[in-house]
């Protein structure tokens, strides 16, 4: 993933290749109104700006002719970026949470089916034929679950469907999954750690019943993080109340002190907070956070530093709050130079005003892209306006 970053009426829009898929150049109230005019379900590349994956589906799959044909010919095509423009709130509508997610619409817009991530060209193929059978769908998967089907094979593949969008379905799956398990292999652990969202959840339970099993394929230093994790996870969702956006900082602090140290405790709930100040666009909060968290950032990674840059470039106004950022992406660039961290120093240049610094990194940025493959037209557009 190129930049990290929580989730214009405009809809974004063509994408039309030679011989691959047409994406249709119009609002979603247009594709739902064709949809139905030629009695044709509706298929969504529900995308976001920095998804790697996301890129590389364009890339490799969308163009290719036997997609092309197949998609063209029996779907309404559609490429929407859920975090701009309507697509925000069709994010919400169809509980898009990973990106890319795809999604089969009929013409009333209702789901039918959806798959996510990376997907090579016969299995697209095959997803997109599911969707058109109305015994393949993900709704008769789940009717199918809820009758009592107890294939291995079936609930795993129903799982990873639902794990991201519906994860309290998708643990009622994995935990009739694991009951047939006499001992977890390697795969059944990096799904048992996928599955679980809380303490509360029954996989919690597998989890601790399982330790045995798991520290043969995790470290048992490992196994105490993800514990850690899982626990911390779960005070934090209790901790927040999304419809007055408040916290209750005595309950997390007294609750993560528990197992951890007040120092500790006390550093991940600005965290915690900084980010869902970010998802709920309170900038002023976010900043501030922000800025106190990482006033020593020595210890970030690249990765780390690249991310928090880009998001002060795309929410912070504050000049000496961007130019806290360009310090952010200078080091990201010294602890490991790439595409994505050069692009973000440039960006960040330009919007001091520092246009020869934003041409020198802009410039650095293009040819690294080049030079991996990477898809460099936002930053040949920057470089264009310089």
């Amino acid at each position: 993933m190129k930049k990290l970053t929580i989730l214009s009426s405009i809809f974004v829009g063509v994408f039309a290749f030679a011989q691959g898929i047409k994406f249709e150049d119009t609002s979603f109230a247009s594709v739902v109104a064709k949809a139905k005019k030629e009695n044709k379900l509706i298929f969504i590349d529900a995308y976001a700006s920095w998804c790697g994956p996301c890129k590389l589906m364009a890339k490799n799959i969308f163009p290719l002719k036997n997609v092309g044909d197949y998609y063209n010919s029996h779907f309404i095509n559609a490429k929407i970026d859920m975090e701009k423009g309507e697509g925000i709130d069709l994010a919400k509508k169809y509980n898009v949470k990973a990106f890319p997610t795809y999604l089969f619409i009929n013409a009333n817009g209702e789901e039918v089916h959806r798959t996510l991530g990376y997907v090579e060209e016969n299995d697209f193929v095959q997803f997109a034929k599911d969707a058109e059978d109305p015994n393949k769908r993900l709704t008769a998967l789940k009717q199918k679950f809820e009758n009592g089907e107890k294939d291995p094979e079936f609930l795993k593949n129903l799982a990873g469907l639902t794990i991201y969008n519906d994860s309290e379905f998708a643990g009622k799956v994995l935990d009739r999954y694991f009951q047939g398990k006499v001992s977890l292999n390697q795969e059944d652990v990096q799904i048992l750690l996928a599955g679980i969202q809380s303490t509360e959840s029954p996989l919690y339970k597998i989890f601790k019943d399982k330790k045995a099993d798991i520290v043969k394929v995790l470290p048992g230093e490992k196994y105490d993080m993800v514990d850690k994790n899982i626990k911390m996870n779960t005070i934090v969702k209790k901790s927040y109340n999304a419809d007055t956006k408040t916290w209750n900082d005595s309950y997390f602090l007294a609750e993560t002190q528990k197992f951890l140290s007040k120092e500790e405790s006390e550093k991940i709930f600005k965290r915690a907070k900084s980010s869902r100040a970010l998802k709920n666009k309170d900038i002023a909060t976010y900043e501030a956070l922000t800025l106190d968290l990482y006033k020593d950032y020595s210890a970030a990674s690249s990765e780390e530093l690249n991310s928090i840059a880009w998001n002060f470039f795309e929410n912070v106004t504050t000049k000496s709050s961007l130019e806290k950022a360009i310090l952010w992406a200078q080091e990201s660039v010294k602890k490991s130079e790439s595409y994505a961290n050069t692009d973000t120093l440039a960006n960040l240049y330009n919007k001091v005003g520092d246009k020869k610094n934003a041409k020198i990194w802009a410039e650095k940025s293009v040819a690294l892209a080049k030079s991996s493959g990477e898809d460099a037209s936002d930053t040949e557009k920057l470089l264009k306006s310089l």
